[in-house]
């Protein structure tokens, strides 16, 4: 049987650090792919008055309206700004938890086995997760289907 110190370090603490890291990452993606498509934009009006090479100039622009379209593309493929916010929720989320339960305040303000409800409310949230993440990735393959992008705390377990 696990304690709760345990459970804290080996379960809450990793789900924490790594929601914590994935959303850091997915972040910075969104923000890289943000930019480029910014400053993409911005040099390909600046560039198109300038009267220099018209064919190189015209090849110069295509590309660089190629790379909005790709960069724009992978960033709504790879959901960067949902996972970030998602990922960003489920860790707060679990961080209140634990805060909770350490002070015993809150849901676990004078419970008789507040390690009971801290589990059962920490695996609801990885639930949760779990079922937005297969969400995410089942609406990919069915395009005809609007997503459901929810904002609530939810956690998964993702190696």
């Amino acid at each position: 049987m696990m304690t709760g110190d345990e459970y804290m370090k080996n379960r809450i603490d990793e789900q924490i650090a790594w929601y914590n890291s994935k959303a850091a990452q997915n972040k910075q993606k969104y923000y890289l792919c943000n930019s480029t498509v910014i400053v993409v934009s911005a040099l390909i009006t600046s560039m198109s008055g300038f009267d220099f090479y018209p064919t190189a100039k015209n090849l110069l622009l295509g590309l660089m309206g190629a790379l909005i379209a790709i960069v724009t593309g992978l960033s709504s493929l790879y959901k960067f700004h949902e996972k970030w916010t998602e990922y960003r929720v489920t860790a707060e989320a679990m961080l209140q938890e634990k805060f909770f339960f350490a002070t015993l305040t809150g849901p676990y303000d004078k419970q008789d086995e507040p390690l009971k409800i801290l589990v059962n409310r920490i695996e609801n949230l990885i639930s949760k997760e779990n079922s937005t993440w297969k969400q995410y990735t089942s609406q990919d393959t069915k395009p005809d289907k609007p997503m459901q992008v929810s904002t609530s705390a939810s956690v998964s377990v993702k190696e």
